[in-house]
């Protein structure tokens, strides 16, 4: 057989005994959206994540967070799969090539944010989402990622207090506070280290739904909430 003929007779299909031509390959578009990944009229959280974040930064906010009522989630990153600092890895439902409107975003702290604190085009993209975002909510030195920017500036803010001088260095306009689990200062809501994040995310739901919701989620959970935000048994003295 000619090469020529070959060639023609590898784009048919045997179909019950009859040589069929294939059919053309439909081009797929790619699964991650450009618009918005949320559905219409839901409480829409938007978490960013990056490689080597911190596991419980943002699956203990998660798990409260998404208990509320109408709540939809959706992870952002800079693309598809990531990878958290224990090991296990999250798939993105959109990335940072695109910016999108939600009412809380969510930024977990961990030994990446140590890179991305120099990462021009995160600033930039935290920059252009703060604005596209109701609220923001920092945990651990996630705070350090918005330090980065000036949306911080002149109001109150926390952090991780292991981290507390490595973040507190990078912008010293922010008012920052040694001595707070969380702080909620106009739409920003910044916690301490780690499991801090967790004790913020219930404020945050009642916050929104009142404190019958946030022990309703309480219990769910069985997790000890420590509701009181001036009680930081690793504040920094």
């Amino acid at each position: 057989m000619q090469r020529r003929q070959f060639i023609k007779g590898a784009s048919l299909l045997m179909a019950g005994g009859v040589m069929t031509p294939m059919l053309q390959a439909k081009t797929v578009s790619h699964p991650l959206v450009t618009e918005t990944p949320f559905t219409q009229g839901k409480y829409r959280i938007l978490a960013l994540v990056f490689d080597d974040y911190e596991t419980l930064d943002l699956h203990g906010p998660v798990e409260m967070l998404g208990h509320m009522p109408n709540t939809e989630i959706k992870l952002v990153a800079a693309k598809e799969i990531v990878r958290s600092y224990q090991g296990p890895r999250v798939l993105a439902d959109c990335l940072t090539s695109n910016t999108y409107d939600c009412d809380l975003l969510l930024i977990p702290g961990g030994l990446g944010t140590r890179d991305l604190v120099s990462d021009i085009s995160l600033r930039q993209w935290l920059n252009l989402q703060t604005a596209r975002s109701q609220n923001v909510f920092t945990v651990c030195t996630g705070t350090a990622l918005l330090a980065m920017t000036s949306v911080l500036n002149d109001r109150k803010a926390t952090t991780n207090k292991m981290a507390y001088q490595w973040v507190t260095s990078l912008n010293a306009k922010p008012n920052w506070q040694p001595n707070a689990r969380w702080v909620f200062d106009g739409k920003f809501l910044t916690s301490s280290g780690v499991s801090a994040g967790t004790d913020a995310a219930l404020f945050w739901v009642k916050h929104l739904h009142g404190e019958k919701e946030a022990k309703r989620i309480q219990t769910l959970t069985e997790y000890q909430w420590n509701d009181d935000p001036n009680n930081d048994p690793y504040a920094v003295s």
